[in-house]
């Protein structure tokens, strides 16, 4: 049941297709605890000057099926968080001090429904790259690999059909990328 609109969509409906926004800034699985984690509350976070070059986790989550922003938490070479404004194929990741591009492949990777119960998993993969970065990110570089997790549930037609074109009623986007990444 691939559409390609589902992983490489911006987060909208069309008529009888879905679009999921999955995007891949490192994008790749949230876990709730990592999240809570990455940054102290009421922290600003604020990029370090003292590495150039390292291993950076871009992670991403999102609980609505409509949205084209959704959160992300760098941490690695620098730690910051904010959202990610995506678009088909890329992402601007906005975080204090500056942004970047989130470039990324359309995931691969099984995909299901069950007409039963209107549940549909998609678990993919990819690769990415870091580009146009500004502020703090300016001349950023870096490239690695991310899964994408989406779990949904689809509501009934009238005809008690999963209905794959109304907004989910429930709905997880989990992306994780890593990768080696290098800011001047």
């Amino acid at each position: 049941m691939e559409t390609g609109i589902r992983r490489a969509g911006i987060g909208r409906f069309a008529s009888g297709t879905r679009k999921r926004a999955v995007m891949v800034a490192m994008t790749g699985a949230v876990v709730a605890a990592a999240v809570a984690l990455a940054s102290p509350a009421g922290a600003a976070p604020i990029p370090s000057r003292t590495a150039t070059t390292g291993l950076e986790r871009i992670q991403i989550m999102t609980t609505s099926g409509t949205s084209a922003t959704l959160s992300v938490i760098a941490d690695g070479l620098f730690t910051a968080g904010g959202v990610v404004d995506q678009g088909v194929g890329m992402g601007t990741v906005v975080l204090p001090g500056g942004t970047f591009v989130l470039k990324h492949s359309k995931p691969v990777g099984p995909q299901t429904q069950n007409a039963k119960t209107c549940l549909y998993t998609d678990n993919g993969h990819g690769t990415f790259t870091l580009i146009d970065g500004t502020g703090a990110y300016k001349g950023i570089s870096g490239h690695g690999k991310f899964t994408v997790s989406v779990l949904d549930i689809q509501p009934r037609s009238k005809s008690g059909a999963c209905d794959e074109s109304a907004a989910p009623a429930a709905y997880e986007q989990v992306i994780d990328a890593v990768g080696p990444a290098t800011r001047p």
